[in-house]
């Protein structure tokens, strides 16, 4: 069996057991092809390094798995780099950094990002309020607000 073909199935089988919750498993399966660079698996392996999940947590390198899977392009990645800089989780909080991902993820799709966003400029908490924002994001996520009663439809 050719080298990348192995890797391949490793990788399928690493996801797999992660979505499955056999942590233990998927972070030995997927922690080698996580250092190799694949997003996927980084991605994975920050959620479980994150967490302590099936391994020691490790917000550090929970963080720069995050960092690069986002930088590689991973809307998933993009999305949750976005949470750990608005919580400050693995990470000192950063709301302009929070946006940016929040931003870089709704354009590749993630149409959590782009509601999320409608909350922030919403709420007004980490930016100032602007509800003009707040509403273009919420339509470009699909979402619809009641002027009555604010209720989301």
């Amino acid at each position: 069996m050719d080298p990348r073909e192995n890797r391949a199935m490793e990788l399928e089988s690493g996801i797999a057991a992660f979505e499955t919750k056999n942590f233990a498993h998927a972070t030995k399966l997927l922690s080698p092809i996580a250092e190799e660079g694949n997003s996927d698996a980084m991605y994975r392996m920050a959620i479980m390094l994150q967490n302590g999940l099936g391994c020691l947590a490790n917000e550090e390198k929970a963080f720069e798995y995050m960092r690069r899977a986002a930088e590689n392009g991973l809307p998933l990645a993009m999305h949750a780099l976005g949470f750990m800089y608005f919580e400050g989780e693995c990470t000192e909080k950063n709301s302009d950094l929070c946006i940016e991902w929040f931003e870089r993820a709704a354009a590749a799709g993630m149409m959590g990002s782009a509601t999320t966003l409608g909350m922030i400029y919403e709420d007004g908490n980490i930016v100032q309020q602007d509800l003009k924002k707040a509403e273009e994001w919420y339509k470009k996520a699909g979402i619809t607000k009641l002027e009555n009663n604010d209720k989301i439809i």
